[in-house]
């Protein structure tokens, strides 16, 4: 293998390990702060709402953390993946993810329900803008990787990957369930969390995946070399 092709190789390993930082970075810093932080109650307040307070920033870098993580991770893709529709689809989707992932730490959700300690008892009569565009953001998140792993299943089923088919599907579905339908506003903060905990778990897979097809070929042409 050329040196050119195996720089190229490295880089692409290193954009596609990536995914795995950013799977791990939202859910650790997200849930190391919810259950530390004094006054943070996760079944009323949402997880967003950690960006708010006197550590409101350890959120901010969480957000925008992952989502430059997960910008990186879609360039990966985008080496990997190619060719076909789902190739070049959920690099896109992931690179969305990314972004407002990004936006989703620049603009902050309102004081609301007692957090932070001080914050009105209720919700605000009007939303901000940035509060608005949180939320914007948020939805932007969710379904771009929801879309990106159903396209991904489909991408596996045709390779007769079932397993990963299912796998992709199942998390992609259940998190559109979760995330999507009409529940009831009081259990919007858990679902919204288990939601954020299957998704980043489905990008630590894809990372680990990804990272391994595109070694693969690598170690058989080392193999083969060797038998020279």
């Amino acid at each position: 293998m050329t040196s050119v092709a195996e720089t190229s190789l490295r880089r692409t390993r290193f954009l596609l390990g990536c995914g795995t930082v950013a799977g791990l970075l939202f859910p650790v810093l997200s849930f190391g702060q919810a259950f530390t932080r004094s006054g943070f109650d996760l079944r009323r307040h949402a997880i967003s709402s950690l960006t708010l307070g006197d550590l409101g920033w350890l959120q901010v870098v969480a957000f925008v953390g992952t989502g430059v993580l997960a910008v990186a991770f879609a360039l990966g893709l985008w080496q990997a993946l190619r060719p076909g529709r789902a190739g070049t689809v959920v690099p896109v989707l992931v690179g969305v993810y990314g972004v407002a992932m990004v936006g989703g730490g620049i603009f902050v959700p309102d004081p609301a329900l007692g957090w932070p300690p001080g914050a009105p008892a209720g919700l605000p009569e009007q939303a901000s803008t940035g509060s608005v565009l949180h939320t914007v953001c948020g939805a932007a998140a969710f379904l771009s990787l929801i879309a990106a792993g159903l396209l991904l299943a489909r991408r596996f089923a045709a390779q007769g990957d079932r397993n990963w088919a299912l796998y992709s599907a199942t998390s992609g579905a259940v998190a559109f369930v979760l995330t999507a339908l009409p529940w009831s506003e009081g259990s919007a903060s858990i679902r919204f969390a288990v939601g954020a905990v299957l998704i980043s778990g489905w990008l630590v897979a894809l990372s680990w995946r990804t990272r391994d097809e595109v070694a693969r070929p690598t170690v058989e042409a080392i193999l083969v070399l060797e038998r020279v």
